[in-house]
């Protein structure tokens, strides 16, 4: 059963949105995708928020990912001065 995260991001006061979005395009994005993530949606919520929608295919495949998971998060805490805000996941139930 595919098996999705739901994680919401703030960049920090001052810093450039649009840079900061390029590097978790080119180095972060393609990071979850040699973990195993079948597909990464990144949303523009506000001038300073986002939402990335990663897919994956099952849980097991997304457990296995965790440690490596949060390594990303902490680079791009440290070197893009965004922080996470919330996480929600689970397994897919019903699509259409």
């Amino acid at each position: 059963m595919p098996y999705v995260t739901i994680t919401t991001w703030e960049v920090g006061d001052g810093v450039d949105y649009d840079a900061t979005l390029r590097n978790i395009r080119d180095k972060r994005l393609p990071a979850l995708k040699e973990l195993g993530a079948s597909a990464v949606t990144v949303l523009r919520t506000s001038d300073r928020t986002t939402a990335a929608i990663t897919e994956w295919p099952d849980k097991v495949t997304r457990d296995a990912a965790e440690a490596a998971i949060e390594a990303v998060r902490a680079k791009v805490h440290t070197e893009d001065l965004i922080r996470l805000t919330g996480e929600m996941k689970g397994e897919v139930v019903a699509e259409v």
